[in-house]
């Protein structure tokens, strides 16, 4: 009843996938050794924080080479990594692919795409329209996992989305400078007041891999963490590359939803009510308003 999680906190250089990758496997190989079930790698680890301008030259479809190198290379364990992503019909996505078994198993692209201060998501990208879940061990089906991307998690309604699907464990890839946001907004301190809010508010263990290094003006602070359902912190990086373990226990899980049922006593049909009640109040169209 226990999964064994990695943060891979790493520096990624700007440009072409391929030169993170011997970086990626690497990282692979001894999270394998360390039997750990699920390794979590930053926000477009393969490709750096600033490769939205370089999107057509670096962007890869799912089906891609470096893609399936990394699913076999991963084994039993599943890796969980980020890159640009072409999808159909040439629109591109900020996406973190999940693999295990020489497979692709899961795919998140960020919903909410951070354009504002030095962020500019939104000028790259096309949003995503889903927030789901995947089996995070390969064999114990209590153990389902979400991923969210950096600034999902400031839009605290995708959280509260993924937990009513049923996520157990949290796995949130972030490329956090310290100059992002500007002004008084403090970032390191606010990842640690959101993350370990969300672990205790919904009894959800939660593994943030930040990356580390400079992009131009951007100074990436690290900080990586993995919180138990109580909100504490079970092992947390410093400002240099590192691989951090923990171990979560199910038990734990069960207890902290068990005392605090935030699940629970969601009032899913009062949000759905309220929300379709809003969307009539401010005109949103009958076509948005029912369907994804």
């Amino acid at each position: 009843m226990t999964l064994k999680v990695a943060a891979a906190q790493t520096e990624s250089i700007p440009g072409d996938p391929s030169v993170n990758l011997d970086k990626h496997l690497d990282y692979i190989h001894k999270a394998r050794e360390a039997g750990i079930d699920v390794l979590l790698f930053p926000e477009m680890s393969l490709t750096g924080h600033s490769a939205g301008t370089e999107t057509l030259d670096v962007s890869r479809h799912r089906e891609d080479g470096i893609v399936q190198q990394l699913a076999d290379a991963s084994g039993e364990m599943c890796t969980v990594f980020g890159l640009i992503e072409e999808g159909p019909a040439a629109q591109f996505y900020n996406s973190s692919i999940a693999v295990r078994q020489g497979k692709r198993l899961f795919l998140h692209r960020k919903v909410n795409l951070a354009t504002y201060g030095n962020l500019e998501d939104g000028k790259h990208f096309a949003p995503g329209r889903y927030v789901d879940t995947f089996p995070a061990h390969p064999s114990d089906a209590k153990w389902r996992g979400s991923i969210l991307i950096c600034a999902d998690l400031w839009n605290p309604p995708l959280v509260h989305l993924a937990a009513l699907h049923g996520a157990t464990v949290m796995f949130a890839p972030i490329s956090s400078a310290v100059e992002a946001v500007g002004g008084d907004f403090d970032n390191p301190a606010g990842w640690d007041i959101a993350a370990r809010f969300y672990g205790m508010t919904y009894g959800m263990p939660l593994v943030m891999t930040n990356r580390v290094g400079r992009e131009g003006k951007l100074s990436f602070w690290g900080g990586s963490r993995i919180i138990d359902p109580f909100g504490r912190i079970l092992a947390q990086a410093g400002n240099s590359e590192e691989l951090i373990t923990a171990e979560l226990d199910y038990d734990r899980i069960r207890k902290a939803r068990y005392l605090l049922p935030t699940v629970r006593d969601s009032n899913l049909s009062l949000l759905l009510r309220e929300g379709h009640r809003l969307a009539d109040l401010v005109g949103v169209p009958e076509s948005l308003n029912r369907h994804p």
